[in-house]
């Protein structure tokens, strides 16, 4: 006979339907439903106690959930009733104490539709499948479990691959693909890009990874020979010097600060990369050189200012691109909670040129110069190129 322990770690899964703790034996609330939700991307289990007329809610890890019914049965409640795709079960307990499981194993029916903001996320890497490079970088334990403090890392590395999912038919199949990434860092995703493109789908690619920090470089490099990632490369150096290669077909550039984005989204347009994805950071540059009058009344205020100025610089930024042939997307990469800094510049080349009469008169109007610009149009104004 199984105890309570070994039922619930069978009975409490993304398979549960409901739980309901009841039987009251004085001093708390009369019912206990138990659902599992998603929050975050990660489900949880949410008990809504019933005191009286007021209802009051709490989430549990599947852990925390099981601790919680085992107590509730030792003091509070008396019965249990539990649903679920597959399994259903019954606990009761005696006024002396003893503990009865009954439980019934059944075919999957249609699941059950839950709500929308309540469906279990489904990631491109999957929960409890251990991925390497992931338990080295202390985002999942060795049996695939994500690190709680580090979920929004994993739920990031996830959300960056489904943008590169929307962009493989752009990626040659045939030959070797070069991706760049710029300011790779720790590189979470360098090497969720490497083992994504090359381990899951089957591409043949040269990824190289480019950042100042000499020891950061070091680790990533031991790391992908540890994995046998023959073509995941790593070297110290910076964005606007780099001659690595003549050509490319994928950059990546990740909170490369301030101008720094600008020479690696010039760099991939030298380059012609077929595919650029870039989440801008700290954009000072523009905010020193903003000046409106008509806009004056809100410029004034300092942060306003500030946030204005990012805006702008990414507006202007994806127009530049545009008037090199690229179609631009402006996206959310993470939730606004998590950090601000969560637009992503997705560009994919066309060839087609746009026209850059427009956003060269909202430069003049604001007052503003781009290092980008400079580095597009080194030659002369951006009409004369176009």
């Amino acid at each position: 006979m199984k105890t309570l322990q070994e039922y619930l770690e069978e009975q409490v899964n993304e398979r549960l339907q409901q739980i309901v703790l009841s039987g009251s034996r004085g001093g708390g609330p009369s019912k206990v439903k138990i659902r599992p939700v998603e929050l975050k991307g990660r489900v949880y289990y949410q008990a809504s106690a019933a005191e009286g007329t007021k209802i009051f809610h709490k989430n549990y890890t599947k852990d925390e959930l099981i601790t919680y019914v085992t107590e509730a049965l030792g003091h509070d409640f008396s019965q249990m009733q539990a649903t679920g795709q597959t399994l259903d079960g019954t606990v009761l307990v005696s006024k002396k104490g003893k503990m009865t499981i009954k439980t019934k194993s059944h075919p999957a029916a249609k699941p059950v539709q839950m709500m929308a903001h309540n469906r279990v996320k489904q990631y491109i890497l999957k929960e409890d499948t251990p991925v390497p490079f992931l338990v080295d970088l202390g985002v999942m334990n060795t049996k695939g479990k994500v690190i709680s403090q580090k979920y929004d890392k994993f739920r990031q590395i996830n959300r960056f691959l489904e943008f590169i999912e929307d962009i493989l038919p752009k990626l040659p199949k045939e030959r070797e693909v070069t991706i760049l990434d710029f300011g790779c860092g720790k590189s979470y995703l360098t090497f969720a890009m490497y083992y994504y493109l090359k381990e899951l789908k089957g591409y043949d690619v040269n990824i190289i990874g480019l950042d100042l920090k000499t020891d950061v470089i070091e680790n990533c490099n031991r790391l992908a020979a540890g994995y046998g990632y023959e073509k995941l490369h790593f070297f110290q150096g910076d964005i606007a010097d780099y001659e690595g290669v003549s050509s490319v077909d994928m950059v990546v550039t990740l909170h490369a600060c301030d101008t720094a984005t600008d020479h690696a989204l010039a760099k991939a347009v030298e380059w012609g990369a077929k595919v650029i994805l870039s989440v801008p950071c700290c954009q000072h540059e523009l905010n020193r050189q903003i000046k409106n009058d008509t806009l004056a009344p809100i410029l004034k205020y300092g942060i306003l200012k500030e946030r204005m100025a990012a805006l702008i610089t990414d507006g202007i930024r994806a127009n530049l691109l545009e008037s090199k042939g690229y179609d631009v997307q402006l996206l959310e990469f993470i939730d606004m909670e998590h950090t601000p800094k969560n637009l992503l510049i997705r560009a994919v080349k066309t060839g087609k040129n746009r026209d850059t009469k427009v956003i060269a008169d909202t430069m003049e109007a604001l007052n503003v110069r781009p290092t980008l610009e400079r580095l597009l149009y080194q030659s002369g104004e951006m009409g004369e190129e176009v």
